[in-house]
């Protein structure tokens, strides 16, 4: 009878306690129900991503290229769930990107800039042949419902563009970038896509992140959902971190604030010639290390002493684990770049600097020691004639703003020939130093003593107090994800800096008895 109880007693226990188990886990699910049904935004789609066609951890980077010269040629739209983009961890602390001289903002000094005449004079006639691409407006191209990575044409899928919209409103933002591209500017001054392109750069969902190729330190090409790709340069120092006095320009980190700085004071002189940049927090586990196909890269993670996951890829400098990035513990800051159409699609043709340094550590480069130098460069094809030099003469303005001692090449789009910009890509290296000048960065204007109208009248207006540079441009990077992006005495050593570009002009017009040739007309009766 004892035993009979005991068993008994056990049974009703065990019963008892599997009964608590099961409530505990039925609150848990309705509590996890009801927080997220509370935090969903209205409107979402619970759908899965996975009509996209792009199932996280295997990226279609094998047929990338064909995939972006079937959509450059005639693409006209993409699936609607292409067009999602999901938070990344992080974004919760720096908010949504916006640009101030988007619409009217009070106060603001850079929506008076750019209402300002200088910035509104008018632009080239852009005609078919100015254009980067010309693609076939009618034509639509929708992802294969199976999943497939290839695009189909319109006659063989049924989706249309939503009412009242044109085919090219159904464009992801990286492509409307990249169709926009012209002979004369890489954006419009007042161009509506940028606000959506920087956001997409700062919040999209990564679907693949492989090592670039070549150069000199660590880069990742980072592939978004709708075949958008940025280039990450991760953080290598602190805002605040000098370049010191001794170290060579050559063997100096890139920073990933420089890049996302260049962009916005390449807008505020008016050049256009950077593709946008926007800061990002990324998560090293996540968006990199767990999705990547690079097996090279992968083979270079490991967890730090203190429990920072790090990686280095390889590279030809600084790829090592002593010089590893890490993250805290797996958030990592950088720089997503917008990337160029690809060079199949696009060829670039890539100069070489007449004012090039010899990168070496004795040797110095003609330039340094002929002070007669522009002569012979005067004489030499493209900078014979157009405005090819005056355009250089821009880049190191732009140059010596930064602090940017390595602008060794430059690209042009080949189909423009020499009649077009220079881009100014690969900025990395500025903003190094604030307490020193590199007035040698300024020797293709010290020593051709020309410069642009246009750009000497911009220089002008900058320098006074309504629109002081560096007032200007801590509004700009203010809007983005990671400010603040410049410490305050880089921002104060541009002013500096201004000041001695605006001398040397002066010091070139009090030379000559022909200031037409040092301020050269580019702008007319437009002003």
């Amino acid at each position: 009878m004892r035993h009979w109880l005991q068993t008994l007693f056990l049974r009703k226990f065990k019963v008892s306690l599997l009964f608590l188990l099961l409530l505990a886990v039925l609150v848990h699910l309705a509590m996890d129900l009801t927080l997220s049904a509370a935090h969903r935004p209205c409107g979402c789609d619970g759908k899965a991503p996975k009509a996209s066609g792009v199932p996280s951890g295997s990226p279609v980077l094998a047929s990338l290229k064909k995939l972006s010269l079937r959509i450059l040629q005639d693409f006209s739209g993409s699936n609607g769930s292409l067009e999602q983009s999901s938070r990344p961890r992080g974004a919760e602390r720096a908010g949504e990107p916006r640009i101030p001289w988007q619409g009217s903002t009070e106060g603001s000094k850079l929506a008076a800039l750019f209402e300002h005449p200088l910035y509104n004079t008018p632009m080239p006639e852009v005609t078919e042949k100015d254009k980067l691409f010309v693609v076939n407006p009618m034509e639509k191209f929708s992802l294969r419902s199976s999943g497939s990575d290839e695009w189909v044409s319109s006659s063989k899928a049924e989706t249309l563009p939503p009412t009242g919209k044109t085919a090219y409103d159904t464009y992801p933002t990286w492509l409307k970038f990249h169709v926009g591209i012209n002979r004369y500017e890489l954006y419009p001054r007042r161009d509506p896509l940028l606000l959506p392109l920087l956001q997409d750069l700062a919040m999209q969902r990564i679907v693949s992140s492989v090592q670039k190729t070549g150069g000199t330190q660590l880069k990742l090409i980072m592939t978004f959902p709708n075949y958008g790709q940025a280039l990450f340069k991760p953080m290598k120092q602190t805002r605040d971190q000098e370049t010191p006095a001794d170290l060579f320009y050559f063997s100096d980190f890139e920073r990933h604030n420089a890049e996302i700085a260049a962009f916005h004071l390449d807008r505020i002189l008016d050049f256009r010639r950077i593709p946008p940049v926007s800061g990002r927090l990324v998560n090293i586990t996540k968006e990199i290390r767990d999705i990547t196909t690079d097996k090279k890269l992968a083979k270079t993670f490991f967890i730090s002493p203190v429990g920072n996951v790090c990686f280095y890829g390889e590279c030809s400098y600084y790829c090592s684990t002593e010089h590893a990035v890490c993250g805290r513990p797996d958030q990592l800051e950088g720089s997503m770049a917008t990337l160029l159409p690809d060079k199949t699609l696009a060829k670039r043709r890539s100069w070489r600097s007449p004012w090039r340094r010899s990168y070496h550590k004795s040797k110095k480069a003609e330039w340094e020691l002929n002070p007669n130098y522009c002569a012979k460069v005067r004489e030499t094809p493209p900078y014979d004639r157009g405005h090819h030099l005056l355009d250089l003469i821009d880049m190191a303005v732009l140059d010596f703003l930064m602090g940017n001692m390595d602008r060794h090449h430059y690209e042009t789009f080949e189909k423009f020939g020499n009649d077009t910009f220079l881009l100014h890509l690969d900025n990395g290296r500025g903003f190094g130093t604030h307490s020193r000048d590199e007035l040698s960065i300024l020797a293709p204007l010290q020593q051709c003593c020309s410069i642009k109208k246009s750009t000497y009248l911009r220089l002008q207006l900058l320098a006074t107090q309504p629109y002081r540079l560096s007032d200007l441009l801590r509004e700009a990077l203010a809007a983005d994800p990671l400010a603040p992006i410049l410490a305050e005495p880089h921002l104060r050593a541009l002013d500096r800096r201004l000041g001695k570009v605006l001398a040397a002009v002066a010091r070139c017009l009090a030379r000559t008895a022909h200031p037409h040739q040092v301020l050269v007309d580019d702008v007319g009766s437009r002003v």
